[in-house]
């Protein structure tokens, strides 16, 4: 990724969906109720923040880009205070009032940096006549050349199919941010921003990547929709799009405080950069890299231009944990960019061991990232018996991924990490145990291509299979 932001502040962006008033309670749990096992929280600051698409009007703002909110709420305060912040941001808005029915709030309280209980006021909104809605709308189409549609289900956005053709009609990019089970109703749409849980509720059960894939492009054909931006947590972001290949980016791993707004930032800065006239690429690695600044806060937070710009500017970009080979090429070569030395180790880690430990760090030492390869669950049972692994894969590369040492950890189904090594092309093969450097497998692949092959030395009586037998023998005994 090219060290530079795109010059927003040429880009217009069109927000509409579902708002309502976040509003933080932050005080100190010092004791428990005498009333109740419970925590008594001394509130010592308030703090009300515009949520829904009020958030994702915010991020896109806060990159300097011209930003229209449509929304609905109700004639209260909540309302009166939401209208009020917007437009302190700076976000020009055209919104509906409802009589008698609430603005939606949800208040959190928060004691060091934990929230500890979130108590939600609201009532979906009644069907009403739309009308005022999409009289808002397209009075603003002649002004944006992208359209953020952010639907959190609660009935602003029952008028979507109709938004999406009259921004079609006027040739203007639509992205929706979406909800429920009905993906028709975004038919027509450029792409759409599901996260993981909300994708295999619509599409059932993924087991690997190729259902992922498959499955995404069967929902893409049977909704008229052009593309799919998977949001996949830990394991970064997945683009899909009809008859091509898709695209992967490994999370940046930070420390997560908290993932309130963070569907939002994404599809904001997506959206922004692609009224920017970026490509879909570049596009989707700055919502990805925002993403991993946003979770660091605490609430619905947004991230700024030069905070954005700052990331950028990195020595690497801070990526990390678990990825999949797609996504692993893709952090490889951008590390490789900034000039970075690839270790890369293999092996089942069924029960990770002090020996584990200690060999990994002494790895890490040898360059600047290090690479863990784990044999998959049948790749170990095949290598070591019915009864193995202990652990599941999943369970293994969560541990992996937990040590200070390791920065990325990927599985493979073959008995051997040789089609990998020719794949990533490591600068150094490292293993641990009683081998000689030509005993190591790939060690011929690597130096074919002028990489490094190392023997690390292992902690005497330390084993898995070792470690098992005790086990074994101690339960025997008993």
């Amino acid at each position: 990724m090219k060290n530079q932001l795109p010059d927003f502040s040429k880009a217009s962006v069109l927000v509409i969906g579902d708002l309502m008033l976040d509003r933080y309670w932050f005080g100190d749990a010092a004791r428990i109720s005498p009333e109740a096992p419970v925590p008594v929280v001394n509130i010592n600051h308030i703090d009300e923040r515009p949520g829904g698409a009020g958030n994702v009007a915010l991020n896109v703002s806060a990159l300097g880009v011209n930003t229209t909110l449509i929304g609905v709420i109700g004639k209260d305060e909540s309302g009166h205070t939401l209208t009020e912040q917007l437009a302190a941001a700076g976000v020009s808005h055209d919104i509906h009032c409802v009589a008698n029915i609430p603005t939606i709030t949800k208040h959190r309280v928060i004691s060091q940096h934990q929230q500890l209980l979130r108590m939600d006021f609201e009532e979906k909104f009644p069907a009403f006549d739309p009308a005022s809605i999409i009289k808002y709308y397209t009075r603003n189409l002649d002004s944006t050349n992208l359209v953020i549609l952010s639907d959190y289900g609660k009935g602003t956005l029952a008028c979507a199919p109709e938004l999406i053709q009259l921004a079609k009609k006027a040739g203007i990019t639509v992205l929706v941010d979406p909800k429920g089970t009905d993906y028709n109703l975004y038919r027509g749409a450029d792409l759409i921003t599901p996260n993981y849980k909300e994708f295999e509720t619509i599409v059932g059960k993924c087991h690997n990547e190729h259902d992922i894939v498959a499955k995404g492009q069967a929902l893409l054909k049977q909704h008229g929709i052009k593309a799919l931006l998977l949001t996949r947590g830990e394991r970064g972001m997945t683009l899909i799009q009809p008859n091509e290949e898709e695209m992967h980016l490994p999370a940046h791993a930070r420390e997560v405080f908290d993932v309130t707004g963070a569907g939002d930032t994404v599809i904001a800065v997506l959206g922004a950069a692609l009224a920017a006239k970026t490509t879909i690429f570049q596009a989707m690695k700055l919502a990805n890299l925002a993403a991993s600044l946003v979770v660091a806060k605490l609430g619905a937070a947004t991230v700024s231009a030069p905070e954005l710009n700052a990331a950028l500017s990195d020595n690497i970009a801070a990526t990390g944990g678990i990825v999949n080979e797609e996504q692993l090429l893709l952090a490889i070569s951008e590390a490789r960019t900034k000039g970075k030395r690839i270790v890369f180790t293999n092996g089942c880690f069924d029960l990770l061991h002090a020996g584990h430990v200690t060999y990994l760090q002494q790895a890490k030492q040898l360059g600047d990232i290090l690479v863990v390869a784990i044999n998959d669950d049948d790749s170990v049972k095949r290598l070591k018996g019915s009864g193995r692994p202990i652990n599941s894969v999943e369970q293994r590369m969560t541990v992996l991924a937990g040590l200070g040492a390791v920065d990325w950890v990927t599985s493979y189904s073959d008995d051997t990490p040789e089609r990998l090594l020719k794949i990533l092309q490591p600068d150094i093969l490292v293993k641990g145990g009683d081998y000689t450097t030509e005993g190591v497998v790939g060690a011929e692949i690597v130096r074919t291509y002028g990489g490094d092959v190392r023997v690390l030395g292992v902690i005497k009586n330390l084993s898995t299979t070792g470690i098992i037998d005790r086990v074994v023998q101690q339960k025997s005994s008993e």
